[in-house]
Formats: structure tokens, sequence, C-alpha cells
């Protein structure tokens, strides 16, 4: 049992993590509970502290909004917050899309779909030129333009409010994660992921990787939905600097050299000695 734990602690946490907050959400709209309320771009916690999704205050500016106080506060509070933990830990820990992308990638690995497609068909830098893109829209359309069509918000107003539509978009998410890319919506596509990644970059909370432990085994790897930034894996040690890495942890759960782990002093020192 502690072996079970042990390797799937960090993802049992983040699936308790995404169901507790559509739950609160979902209470929210259903019996007036206000420790959750709005949705993923704009939120109220306990009804006092804002929260707002940075990405989309910059899609509503693009498109020549003023941004009320309450909206700039709620993204200051988001930034800061995603700054400490990881940028991208909102695509692993809240963002209910991930569970249906795992789920295409864990039934990806099963039918060994990898051994047919052994290339991937498409780059991971496509997800900040769609950043970009809906920035410009949202300029020339004046609407913001990636909220009015996200995926992500579709399935999170559809458990709060009933599915609709939502069905549809997480059957295709799935669909073409499955069959024709790997990680495909998140790890290439989506511009969100994109936005956070880069607020990623400067996030205090990294993997480190312990070289001296690592028997090149590469679990890590094949599990990992961001492989490429565990490149140092089997040569050195050091932390996962890319803002790309989403901080699921999955890859020191399967580790069982114990070369892998969290770690906010070692970056620390890293970056001051300058390795």
């Amino acid at each position: 049992m502690s072996n079970l734990w042990n390797n799937y602690r960090y993802l049992i946490l983040r699936r308790v993590t995404q169901v507790g907050l559509l739950f609160l959400y979902f209470g929210a709209n259903a019996w007036g509970w206000s420790v959750l309320m709005g949705n993923l771009s704009s939120s109220k916690i306990l009804g006092v502290i804002p929260m707002s999704d940075p990405y989309a205050a910059l899609q509503m500016l693009a498109a020549g909004a003023l941004l009320a106080t309450d909206l700039l506060i709620g993204v200051g509070v988001a930034a800061a917050f995603y700054f400490i933990i990881g940028g991208r830990a909102f695509c692993s820990w809240v963002c209910p899309v991930n569970m249906v992308t795992d789920a295409a990638n864990f039934l990806r690995r099963k039918l060994q779909i990898d051994k047919i497609q052994s290339r991937q068909p498409a780059s991971r830098n496509m997800r900040y030129w769609i950043l970009a893109l809906s920035l410009v829209i949202s300029a020339l359309m004046g609407v913001t333009a990636f909220e009015f069509i996200s995926p992500i918000s579709m399935l999170h107003r559809g458990i709060i409010f009933g599915l609709g539509f939502g069905w549809a978009a997480m059957l295709v998410i799935f669909l073409f994660d499955l069959f024709v890319l790997k990680n495909g919506w998140c790890g290439h596509i989506c511009p969100l992921g994109g936005f956070y990644s880069l607020l990623g970059r400067f996030s205090l909370i990294k993997v480190h990787h312990n070289e001296a432990n690592c028997t090149l085994c590469m679990k890590c790897k094949n599990v990992c939905p961001e492989h490429q930034v565990l490149y140092m894996v089997g040569k050195e040690s050091l932390p996962v600097l890319s803002g790309e890495c989403t901080n699921c942890a999955r890859c020191i759960e399967v580790c069982d050299d114990d070369a892998l782990e969290f770690s906010i002093r070692k970056l620390a020192q890293n970056k001051k000695t300058g390795e």
C-alpha cells in the first residue's frame, strides 16, 4: 500500500485538487456557497479575495476594454500565486481538461500508439504562435478571442451549469491526443499553457535532478508530458528551469532512484553559484 501511495501520491493529490475545485465552483452556483465563486477566468475566494486569469486580462486589454480595479488586483494575486508554485501548475493541478488529456495519454501508452507514430508532426512552439495570434485577433475584433472558443472554459462552465457543447469539445481533444498528436492540446496547442509557461520560467518551486542517483531508467521521460524539460537527466545535477514544466510531479513519483525532487533551496544555490 505504501508503494502504491509513493508511486501515485501527487497524481492522487492533483485529482483531489481538480475535482475539489470543480465541486466548490458547482456548490457556489447550486447552493450559494461563498468559498469559491465565479469561474477559472475570474473568481472570488470567500467572497473577498479576487483571482483573475492574467491571460484573459491581456486579451481584454488587447480588445480595448478598461479593466476594473478588482480584476487588476485579481491578476496580481493569481500572478503572484503562480510565480511561487510554478506557472504551469495551473495546467496539471487546476485545469479540468488535464484529466481528459491524461486519460488519452494513458490509453495511448497502453495501446503503444507511440511505436506506430514515431515522429511528432508539430512543434511545441506552436502554442506561442497561437498565443500571439489570439492577442492580435482580440485587438482586431474587439473580443477576447481565446476565451470565446476556449475548451477549458466550455468544460468548466459545462460542469457547473450543464455540459452542452463541452462534451463534444472534450471528445475532440481526447481523440486528437489519443490518435493524432501525443500531448497535442496541452503540449502543443493551448495558448493558456503557453502563457503560463512564460510565467513559470521565474517560479520558485522547481523539480531538481540529482545526477548521482540517476540510473538512466528513463521512466521520468516516459511519463512526462513535457519530456524536453528533462534534458539534464543522466547528464548533470540541475533544476528544471524551463517554464514548460507543469510541476505535475509524475517524474518524481515514478523515479525509483530518488533522483528527482521538488526544491527551492537548491534552485537558489544553483543560481548563486552560476551552475
